[in-house]
């Protein structure tokens, strides 16, 4: 039977304040048992001692172990990214299911939101920003794409992964040699080869090689969403997509910013979602915003100098969501934006995929 998606996006008062999931399951609006993913934006500092990751991972598996075993929330992705920076806030995006109306979309409906989510054998430090975490990760998003009843990739719209860095301890645990010994490079390199694993599957490259992860920018998705994290091994892969398989009003649109400033890329996002409203204007109809932001490697940002690269202080990813966040928040006039940092591979130097879940209006559907 096909199902209908829901999507909650919830504010969270710290890492650990997991009450607004807790309050949809008491109430009856979320079904624990149909929860696909749960993606959580947390105030850390998004590198790689930020431990508001893991502090948020944990405050949900206690939760979740009240109405489900072990078992069960191990097979759910539970995706933290971290750093709100600027204006950003921290949020919670639950993704779950329901029955729906049991009759699949006909072929005068528009396909409706479909998604679901692979967590992927852990990997061996070893693996991390290399092929074999390409491949692993191409791998699973086919089969995603398949529990989704996606029927190809035209039809995926974005693709959120959380996967693993390497530390000292896991680089010196490994047996033989690991990509880096720089643990922050770890983070661009396992992102990297994240991407390049959504690109092989989708069809935007067709081959990839250890040497081209991290330093041929040229190769990149443009529906790749990935982040880094210390509290994880394998790779946790939700896909995002339309199916007729699937019922409802909830709709999905992705764009890539050609850069930092690429407004009318949103613009045009928020047309689709609420066609005829105003700036800021679209806010009824928007249900989640996620989005990929990097500092330009050129250091520059349409012929003007910038300085992310340059600070000692504050890491470029830092000032990359900062300044992408504001860009969106002006625009969509809220600031619950699932924006994350380093863009490796995800879309063209300095911009990055960009992807809206929204209501759709009747009659407004193309």
């Amino acid at each position: 039977m096909p199902g209908e998606a829901q999507v909650f996006r919830l504010p969270m008062s710290g890492p650990d304040d997991v009450s607004g999931i807790a309050s949809l399951i008491t109430d009856g609006s979320l079904d624990p048992t149909q929860i696909i993913a749960i993606l959580g934006k947390t105030e850390g500092n998004g590198c790689v001692n930020d431990f508001t990751r893991g502090y948020a991972t944990q405050s949900l598996r206690a939760m979740l172990a009240r109405y489900l075993g072990e078992a069960q929330i191990a097979r759910i992705p539970l995706v933290m990214s971290g750093g709100t920076e600027g204006g950003l806030s921290p949020h919670w995006i639950v993704l779950s299911r329901t029955e729906g109306t049991g009759s699949v979309q006909s072929e005068t409906e528009a396909p409706a939101l479909a998604m679901a989510g692979v967590i992927t054998r852990p990997l061996d430090p070893r693996e991390i920003g290399r092929s074999e975490q390409a491949e692993l990760v191409r791998t699973a998003v086919l089969e995603a794409m398949t529990a989704a009843d996606i029927s190809g990739p035209d039809d995926v719209h974005f693709v959120q992964i959380k996967c693993p860095l390497l530390t000292s301890r896991r680089a010196n645990s490994a047996v033989g040699d690991v990509a880096t010994d720089n643990m922050l490079k770890s983070m661009g390199l396992s992102r990297g080869a994240s991407a390049l694993g959504v690109a092989l599957a989708l069809g935007e490259v067709e081959t990839i090689t250890d040497a081209q992860i991290g330093t041929d920018m040229s190769l990149w998705s443009s529906r790749a969403s990935c982040s880094a994290g210390i509290e994880l091994m394998a790779c946790e892969i939700i896909v995002l997509g339309l199916s007729r398989q699937w019922s409802g009003p909830l709709r999905i649109g992705h764009d890539v910013m050609r850069d930092a400033i690429d407004a009318p890329a949103i613009a045009g996002l928020l047309a689709q979602a609420a066609p005829g409203t105003g700036l800021q204007q679209a806010q009824a109809s928007l249900i989640a915003v996620l989005a990929k932001a990097e500092a330009s490697g050129s250091g520059q940002i349409r012929g003007k100098r910038h300085t992310m690269l340059e600070d000692s202080d504050i890491s470029s990813t830092r000032h990359a969501r900062g300044f992408v966040g504001g860009l969106l928040a002006g625009l969509i006039g809220h600031t619950e934006l699932f924006v994350s940092g380093g863009a490796e591979h995800q879309g063209p130097d300095g911009g990055g995929p960009v992807a809206i879940i929204y209501t759709s209006l009747k009659g407004t559907d193309a």
